[in-house]
């Protein structure tokens, strides 16, 4: 049996595209919520009850070309591949990236290891030259940033 499982990538024609000025500015990270609430909470893989773990791409201008839900995980653990964080966003052409997770307990404030996992990823975002512009953790209702917290140095 192979263990080799394919990704699909998806061809969007220019004509689907979004326009710049249809793109959201994801530049706060109230902005950030708001989308993750209206794109991430509807979609029918998130599960409240986990841990799920999403990449939000960023043009130039710090509009969302896209975002992918990466990785979920179970109550209070999240596996965060670096490697398959950046590809998405090379592939994708993103200039920068701001990275959000769920809390389900609701506390949004962050854990060691995701305050690891986000300085890992800071150092990978500088050596491709794609910057981190944050990471939020969501809980409910409010939100924590670590670059507010002062965790990108």
């Amino acid at each position: 049996m192979n263990a080799f499982n394919p990704k699909e990538f998806k061809i969007t024609t220019l004509r689907e595209c979004p326009l710049p000025e249809e793109m959201l500015v994801c530049d706060t990270p109230e902005k950030i919520v708001e989308y993750w609430r209206l794109h991430i909470q509807t979609d029918p893989r998130f599960s409240p009850e986990c841990e799920c773990f999403v990449v939000f791409l960023l043009n130039t201008r710090r509009r969302v070309k896209g975002h992918q839900l990466l990785t979920m995980g179970t109550m209070d653990t999240l596996l965060v591949d670096t490697r398959l964080v950046f590809r998405t966003a090379i592939i994708a052409g993103a200039a920068s990236v701001v990275f959000a997770h769920n809390h389900p307990s609701g506390e949004p404030q962050p854990s060691e290891a995701d305050i690891k996992v986000t300085r890992e990823l800071v150092v990978a975002g500088r050596l491709l030259k794609v910057e981190v512009l944050d990471h939020v953790i969501i809980g409910r209702p409010s939100c924590c940033s670590l670059r507010a917290l002062g965790y990108f140095v």
